[in-house]
């Protein structure tokens, strides 16, 4: 299976758990409203119940407020509470629930029933007969008639207890539903945030596991094919990886065995053609330094033979001759060190540069008219001895033989960096037009005639050469007639095991 294929999977597996998760918080959500709506629908039962119940007591009370004292107030209390009665009434019709049982709605019915025949049977016609009475004696003898019949039959206290006993129980068996209700109110809560965490933590550690599985997967043969690439890096073609995966990595794997397969064979290439540019470098030189010998060796058998006999012209062009000999030497020499930089290894030793400097000194030996100066400490390096040795004694040579005064000053200096250390040659001789700044690391490029004065065109190029090779920089900041600075980095450890 591909990678990409892989995490797909992997991506929608972990989708599909929160959906299913957010799908069941959804249905217990819609659990936990509607058992919320039956508390609240019971809160309202209850509520309007009570209010029903005290309205009657106060349409009771009104009643016989009126009946003794005939004030008009009374009547005004028992309409309002009898208006109110039938807005209750109407509100727990449509608030009841009738879902589970029919028992509030058959209880309310008979209330209502009740209550209707209350107001019909006892208290309008009373509240009537009380209104007559104050038109006649006849009419008030009437009142009082019927007054002590409903004492006497008792029907208002007997319909006003039918009312109460059965308001009672309805509103006791509605504490019972909104008890019920609360507790699967509560019972639904805990169950939604009991399986949401279950859910919750399912899809989080199985998506951690998917992540895991993918990641461990894919970093595993990720380093075992870093590991190739360090091989590769460090010259080792032959340890291939062995990944026989048909997907991207796999894919990737197969690309770095090509690759070590080809860098492999390029490599064994460019090794036959450096050993056939080596051996022809040095057939090269042999057969070209041999009529060159055979020429400088005619010229002193010339010179001695017939040396007091030769004109003056003919001497000078002996003497020509010769340095054009020495010439053609040097440039020979030159070429063959230039072509030798980077070839094979050279031992990583501790180097004192101050002394190393010292010795070039003694070697070169200026004379009294220039003075090599050193002016600042210099380091104590791990590295190779023979290219740094080149480096100075390039430089310093340099400035010694095309110093044009009659007397200079060459002052080596050394800035430490974090890596790397930054020295310095810089003299006080004619200097360098910056048009020329680069051209100066060319091989075979010289500024002056080489007749004016002799120089091969080797000495920077070889310099620039072994700068690259250490992967360090050299850089000339001069203007002409102000001498010249030359400034190179050297690494501060220079590995044995470096790769060219």
């Amino acid at each position: 299976m591909r990678i990409s294929v892989l995490i797909f999977v992997g991506f929608i597996l972990i989708l599909l758990l929160f959906s299913i998760t957010t799908y069941v918080n959804y249905q217990l959500s819609q659990q936990v409203i509607e058992n919320t709506k039956w508390v609240a629908n019971s809160q309202a039962v209850i509520r309007n119940s009570s209010r029903l119940q005290r309205n009657l007591i106060e349409m009771e009370s009104s009643l016989r407020g009126y009946l003794f004292t005939g004030d008009d107030i009374f009547t005004d209390n028992y309409d309002v509470a009898s208006r109110e009665n039938a807005e209750l009434f109407a509100g727990l019709v449509s608030t009841i629930d009738r879902s589970d049982t029919a028992r509030q709605e058959v209880r309310l019915a008979e209330i209502r029933e009740l209550f209707t025949r209350w107001e019909q049977e006892y208290s309008l016609p009373l509240l009537q007969a009380k209104r007559n009475a104050v038109l006649s004696d006849s009419a008030n003898q009437q009142f009082g008639r019927l007054y002590r019949t409903r004492l006497r039959d008792k029907i208002g206290v007997e319909i006003g207890n039918g009312i109460r006993t059965n308001l009672r129980d309805f509103m006791n068996h509605e504490y019972d539903l909104r008890g019920i209700r609360m507790a699967n109110l509560d019972e639904s809560v805990a169950r939604t945030r009991e399986i949401s965490f279950m859910l919750t933590c399912a899809s989080i550690i199985t998506g951690l596991v998917i992540a895991f599985y993918v990641t461990f997967l894919i970093a595993q043969r990720i380093r075992k094919m870093v590991h190739l690439a360090d091989r590769i890096a460090a010259g080792n073609f032959q340890l291939l990886t062995e990944d026989q995966s048909r997907d991207e990595l796999g894919m990737l794997a197969r690309s770095l065995n090509r690759m070590a397969g080809i860098l492999n064979e390029n490599i064994s290439e460019l090794q036959r053609k450096n050993e056939e540019l080596d051996r022809f470098a040095y057939v090269v030189s042999h057969d070209l330094k041999a009529p060159l010998r055979g020429i400088e060796n005619a010229s002193n058998w010339l010179e001695e033979d017939y040396g007091s006999e030769l004109p003056d012209r003919a001497r000078e062009y002996l003497h020509l001759m010769k340095g054009r000999v020495h010439r053609m030497e040097n440039l020979i020499d030159g070429i063959l060190a230039l072509s030798r930089i980077g070839k094979g290894k050279k031992p990583v030793e501790t180097v004192d540069v101050r002394q190393m400097v010292e010795e070039i000194a003694e070697t070169l030996s200026p004379g009294e008219h220039m003075q090599i100066v050193i002016d600042t400490p210099l380091p104590v390096l791990v590295t190779e001895r023979i290219p740094l040795l080149q480096v100075f004694t390039n430089l310093i040579s340099n400035a010694i033989k095309y110093h044009d005064r009659p007397t200079g000053r060459v002052v080596v200096a050394c800035l430490e960096k974090e890596h790397e250390y930054e020295f310095s040659v810089a003299d006080d001789g004619p200097g360098i037009d910056p048009q020329y700044h680069e051209k100066i690391f060319i091989v075979f490029q010289t500024l002056k005639e080489r007749d004016a004065l002799e120089s091969t065109g080797v000495g920077l190029a070889i310099v620039k050469k072994i700068m690259d090779d250490v992967r360090g920089t050299i850089q000339v900041f001069s203007e002409a007639g102000q001498g010249a600075t030359f400034t190179f980095t050297w690494p501060k450890y220079l590995c044995e095991e470096r790769i060219p």
